[in-house]
């Protein structure tokens, strides 16, 4: 059974303790129970369940609510435990409307936020562009102003639940200064004349993702999120919530990892005794509950810190996502030893994490992008202190 014992840290308010405890029991059932052959289909019907149920209403923050990154943090911790696609269609339905509930005007969110908080649309994060990656600044799909509308022209890549999104918040370049300065963000209906699905990407771990291009799509003026010029800075502060849930996804992961190994070494019997009875399986499972429980720390260190106010969390975000994720691939890894030859049998619940876990590393700023934002916060600190 899972460690439980973290809820009673003082980062958590009595309806996190609850909210955790009852979306474990739901998922348990719930998830279970979704067909995971085909990845589009399993995605839809988790998405549709997660807001029958409401669970998705943190996902998004209509007028006059703020996010509550525990909340979100939580969920996602608890989803990864039981499945990485639930944990998925979680975590896109808040990402994909994000510049909305920071950004978006009053009609906006009237008209998308209630669907996608009770899964009746699913929306997308359309930011990512072939030939400019984690350098969002070097973005080139352009959105000219044509009237009382915007012509968008160019492609996005790696696009979580692509293809089966209602909704896309997409970023393009506008021009009103060079580089990072000239980029603004829009809301895109799926079914705009001019928006294509024209690749599905397929991953060592099924997900619904894929290449867009934007053909003369014309969008309607009120389309623009925020203000022209603003999209860097509506991206970096969505990304500036959901980075730490991306840390706790993995952190998820690797919490059923020790449950997993647990499990093997104390019923697995090498000559006649227990597998833990040998110090050094004692050694790597000592190893994966300190960082199990150090990942934690700085995932609810970082949630506290921006649910209690702080205007940005970029360093404290970096670090548990660095972090969280980087140690969840080596507490999978030795589960996988672990196990043994079953640990990379398909079909094995260690194996389908060692497949889940690698992307975080990547998506949502690579460990090494992560690295270079907390050398500049700490020299920064160093500077102004």
């Amino acid at each position: 059974m899972a460690d439980r014992s973290f809820l009673d840290w003082p980062f958590f308010a009595p309806h996190h303790r609850d909210r955790a405890e009852r979306l474990d029991a739901w998922a348990a059932g719930a998830v279970s129970s979704v067909d995971h052959s085909n990845t589009d289909a399993a995605c839809r019907a988790l998405v549709k369940a997660l807001g029958a149920d409401g669970w998705l209403h943190p996902t998004a923050a209509g007028e006059g609510e703020r996010f509550d990154v525990r909340t979100l943090c939580l969920s996602r911790e608890t989803l990864a435990r039981h499945d990485g696609l639930a944990d998925f269609a979680f975590a896109m339905q808040g990402l994909g409307t994000g510049a909305l509930s920071l950004f978006g005007s009053p009609e906006q969110k009237a008209e998308w936020l209630p669907l996608t908080r009770t899964g009746k649309a699913i929306s997308a994060f359309a930011l990512t562009e072939p030939q400019s990656g984690s350098d969002v600044a070097n973005s080139t799909m352009t959105a000219v102003q044509d009237g009382d509308s915007f012509v968008l022209n160019g492609e996005k890549t790696w696009i979580s639940n692509g293809g089966i999104a209602d909704v896309y918040t997409v970023f393009a370049r506008t021009g009103e200064a060079p580089g990072a300065r000239g980029l603004s963000a829009f809301v895109a209906p799926a079914d705009t004349p001019g928006l294509e699905v024209v690749e599905r990407l397929e991953t060592i771990a099924p997900h619904p993702l894929a290449r867009l291009r934007f053909a003369d799509c014309r969008i309607p003026a009120n389309a623009l999120i925020g203000a022209p010029g603003q999209g860097f800075k509506i991206a970096m502060s969505v990304l500036d919530v959901f980075r730490s849930t991306v840390a706790a996804a993995a952190l998820g992961f690797a919490r059923r990892a020790l449950d997993e190994a647990l499990t093997r070494v104390t019923t697995r019997h090498v000559q006649g005794a227990p597998l833990f009875d040998l110090q050094l399986v004692q050694g790597h499972i000592a190893d994966m509950a300190v960082d199990v429980d150090a990942s934690a720390l700085l995932v609810y260190r970082a949630a506290w810190a921006k649910d209690a106010g702080a205007p940005r969390i970029t360093r404290e975000a970096a670090m548990a996502k660095l972090y969280s994720t980087d140690r969840a691939q080596q507490v999978i890894d030795r589960a996988v030893q672990l196990f043994g030859g079953d640990g990379v049998k398909s079909g094995e619940t260690v194996e389908r994490l060692y497949r889940e876990i690698r992307a975080l590393r990547i998506y949502e700023g690579a460990s090494d992008v992560q690295k270079v934002i907390i050398a500049r916060q700490a020299l920064a600190a160093h500077e102004g202190g």
